[in-house]
């Protein structure tokens, strides 16, 4: 997988969404880069990844960024690294920290919950009906159903146009997301579930919400992280989807409270 790394400090691994990369976090790398040297992937079939021929599931993905921040060690025994995932990319964050918490000092769940989907005892997700439909339209419409989650992502946010604006000129950046990437990263929102993860979660969390958000509202953040031990909830009242677009200081902020916070 295609990665760039900045700033100077300890690791801080960043796993971007659904369509986008590792480039849409540029304004919250600008914000970390004097406290941490920030890792931003781009996962398989998306920007700079786009040739790689790993598939884009939960478990592979955590195990092979697990390899990546051993590989980046600033030296042998050194502190194990942050992880902070974005909507779908913090499915893959928290399966990383679960399956290995020995290379994992802290998460942070940008906007994302360990269930996308609404089912019978989650009530908080996604219509299924909805989803399932916006995944039929992917096929005879490609770039609109891309447009209208964008639209999606940016409802919310102040400013909405700009926050729009960027993220239409992010995801076409780096050459746009393979279709077979776009429909396997739906098969992973529609079919995870790692609420059976939390509970036994060796590492803090901090949940960074949009109060605006329209994929993963506050409540579902709330409900998710009262199922961690360690964990923490923070609102930010005028974001949406991307509170790390329209507020980067903040949740760079955020962040850096939180590692500071932490045990050693």
């Amino acid at each position: 997988m295609h990665f760039e790394s900045r700033g100077q400090g300890p690791l801080l691994l960043l796993v971007h969404g659904w369509a986008m990369h590792g480039g849409i976090f540029a304004p919250l790398v600008e914000a970390l880069a004097g406290s941490f040297r920030v890792l931003s992937v781009d996962l398989p079939g998306h920007g700079l990844s786009r040739a790689s021929t790993l598939p884009l599931q939960v478990e592979r993905l955590a195990d092979a960024l697990a390899d990546l921040l051993v590989a980046h060690e600033p030296a042998p025994g050194a502190a194990p690294a942050w992880v902070a995932g974005w909507s779908l990319g913090g499915l893959i964050a928290l399966a990383l920290a679960a399956r290995h918490p020995q290379r994992v000092r802290g998460l942070v769940m940008l906007a994302a919950s360990p269930r996308f989907v609404a089912a019978s005892d989650w009530s908080m997700g996604m219509d299924p009906a909805v989803f399932a439909a916006f995944g039929a339209e992917l096929d005879r419409d490609f770039a609109g159903t891309l447009d209208r989650f964008l639209m999606l992502e940016a409802q919310g946010s102040i400013p909405l146009r700009e926050t729009l604006r960027f993220l239409r000129d992010a995801v076409h950046e780096r050459g746009g997301p393979t279709p077979e990437a776009l429909h396997a990263g739906l098969d992973l929102l529609h079919s995870a579930d790692l609420r059976p993860l939390l509970p036994s979660l060796a590492v803090p969390s901090l949940w960074l919400a949009g109060r605006r958000d329209r994929l993963v509202g506050p409540g579902a953040m709330q409900a998710a992280a009262a199922l961690a031990p360690k964990s923490r909830l923070q609102v930010f009242e005028h974001a949406g989807h991307a509170p790390f677009l329209t507020e980067p200081v903040a949740v760079a902020a955020a962040i850096t409270a939180f590692a500071a916070e932490a045990p050693p």
